[in-house]
């Protein structure tokens, strides 16, 4: 028996290396989209129409830098319109958006006080973004949220990659800003390491993953798998429930936009609590998934973060499990470390390594603490709280 829990945590370690090698190895093939912008708006090749849709609550301080970035766009203005979606603001969210619809044409500002009353979903969000959809004027959607910074060549990235691969989906690269502070640093190690293995294993075909700040898909496909039915009842997911169902229901690609200039920036939690709270609500949703595949994943790597930290606790009555600790830490990081590079070289975020190794014991307190929590606690998010079902 004393020797049961290091070798199981032993082997869960083992099997998580494997999938690492996988995902750097998925990773390590993928390829830059090419494209040249002179063929890409040619006139054999007409551009997409598309609507960006923008959920907002309470983002006064964040929605007209957002959509300022996507106004400033190298694309044809009458191809593409903002639907910003209000979520019951408290604050001057509404009134901002809607200045900026009486100065440019192509904003819009809808609420979602006048569909449906507050306390009447758990989805707000994957509502807000249903009715948007059915007012929608464009053939393809883009999402994003209120406090991100899209690059100037993001819809002309999308049209360019929906036109070479006709797919349903697509999902793309998201990125945090970079600001000052061990939180900031922590919170992008962390999100580049997610962010990697999303695009591995949507670009190997392999798993459902993306992230709403920066995904695409075709009205006629979220039209015809339902919209978010059927899983309008969990309050997180409006990007992965989706693409997954799209995945396994539509006879058409689902692709990654594998291109520098068409990450996403997006604001980092500017708190630990936010930030724990963000990774509860984004872990609350994994027992809903029908992806074998992916809770599998999940599981594991809640399994072999929950061992590691068992065993250095382990370690205070007895210091041969500090031993087991420190050897099977040495061998996750082995094994992540080559992969992170790879990925921090995509994201030019090559100076977040060094602190790579130091940020490994507090990766794995927070990750074995949010994902825990997210079975048994609720969450506050955007002043809301939401009661995990």
């Amino acid at each position: 028996m004393e020797y049961l829990l290091d070798w199981t945590v032993a082997i869960l370690t083992i099997m998580y290396a494997v999938i690492l090698m996988a995902y750097r190895y998925w990773f390590g093939k993928m390829r830059e989209f090419q494209f040249n912008q002179l063929v890409a708006l040619s006139p054999e090749n007409s551009a997409t129409r598309f609507t960006v849709i923008i959920p907002a609550r309470n983002e006064a301080s964040n929605i007209k830098a957002c959509v300022d970035s996507i106004l400033n766009q190298d694309y044809p203005a009458d191809a593409f319109e903002i639907i910003v979606i209000d979520d019951f603001s408290e604050d001057d969210t509404a009134f901002i958006v809607h200045a900026l619809s009486q100065q440019y044409p192509q904003v819009r500002l809808l609420k979602l006080a006048d569909h449906c009353k507050e306390g009447e979903t758990l989805a707000y969000k994957k509502k807000a973004i249903e009715i948007a959809v059915a007012e929608a004027k464009g053939d393809w959607i883009l999402t994003t949220d209120a406090d991100c910074i899209v690059p100037t060549r993001w819809l002309l990235l999308y049209n360019a990659y929906i036109q070479a691969n006709q797919p349903c989906f697509v999902a793309a690269p998201v990125m945090f800003i970079k600001t000052a502070g061990v939180l900031n640093q922590f919170q992008l190690l962390d999100f580049l390491a997610l962010q990697g293995i999303t695009a591995a294993a949507v670009g190997a075909g392999k798993h459902s993953m993306s992230n709403g700040a920066n995904l695409g898909f075709e009205k006629t496909a979220f039209i015809a798998v339902g919209g978010y039915q059927g899983v309008d009842h969990i309050a997180s997911g409006d990007d992965m429930f989706l693409m997954h169902k799209m995945k396994q229901t539509l006879h058409k690609p689902v692709g990654y936009l594998f291109h520098p200039d068409a990450i996403v920036l997006t604001a980092a939690m500017d708190t630990w609590k936010g930030f724990i709270m963000q990774r509860i609500r984004w872990a609350s949703k994994s027992t809903s998934y029908k992806n074998t595949n992916i809770k599998l994943v999940l599981l594991l790597v809640y399994l072999v973060n929950l061992g590691l930290l068992s065993l250095t606790i382990m370690s205070c009555f007895d210091l041969y499990y500090l031993q087991s600790a420190l050897l099977l830490l040495l061998i996750k990081t082995i094994f992540e470390y080559p992969f992170m590079i790879r990925i921090a070289r995509f994201f030019n975020k090559q100076y977040l390594l060094p602190w790579f190794i130091v940020a490994q014991p507090f990766h794995i307190i927070y990750t074995t603490l949010s994902a825990s929590l997210s079975f048994f606690k609720s969450y506050e998010w955007k002043g809301r709280l939401t009661v995990n079902r």
